[in-house]
């Protein structure tokens, strides 16, 4: 009996330390839609850090404030406290002009053809791409303590923080921190 709890002890300790790290440390994720295109895509499978700081910019998985079973990947735009206002799809924070160069792409397809080719795959996409006058609809907010404004980087047809208002920290699952599927588009961030 002792031989077997020693062959068996290493054993159940990795798997109690996997279980740990995933409940308390890290969450596996899959990208469902498209709201964060260019930056990630429809299918893609992430890791998510449950103990990172969260910073400007930063992409989070969360649960969506006005439906709290459903959990969306997003970026950070604005802190507690931050006031953030998009003008002519330039963004300020606090006064400070930020650059959104994981737009560059899409903010030329879109001065381009207004993303026709890119929404192919929904006409209702291309209507509302079609409709729009800019990337990125004008707002200015001031975000309130203990939450966070995330805005999907696919401006057009995200909802997000302009929809659904601010998110709760609590609401926050993680920052991602690693994608690792597809295998050819593995990157940390």
């Amino acid at each position: 009996m002792n031989n077997k709890l020693k062959e068996w002890l290493p054993i159940v300790l990795i798997i109690l330390l996997v279980f740990l790290a995933r409940m308390f440390v890290f969450s596996p994720v899959k990208v469902d839609g498209h709201s964060m295109d260019p930056s990630l895509h429809d299918g893609q499978r992430l890791i998510t850090s449950k103990i990172s700081s969260l910073q400007r910019q930063d992409i989070i998985t969360t649960k969506e404030p006005d439906d709290e079973s459903v959990y969306v990947v997003k970026r950070i735009i604005g802190l507690p406290g931050d006031r953030v206002i998009m003008k002519n799809d330039v963004l300020t924070v606090n006064g400070k002009t930020y650059d959104e160069s994981y737009l560059d792409d899409y903010k030329q397809k879109f001065k381009k053809d207004k993303l026709a080719s890119e929404y192919s795959y929904s006409t209702g996409f291309q209507e509302q791409a079609a409709n729009a006058t800019s990337f990125t609809n004008d707002f200015d907010v001031t975000v309130p303590d203990n939450k966070y404004f995330v805005l999907g980087d696919n401006r057009l047809i995200s909802k997000d923080s302009r929809i659904f208002g601010f998110v709760d920290k609590s609401l926050i699952q993680g920052k991602v921190v690693l994608r690792f599927w597809p295998l050819n588009e593995f990157k940390i961030f």
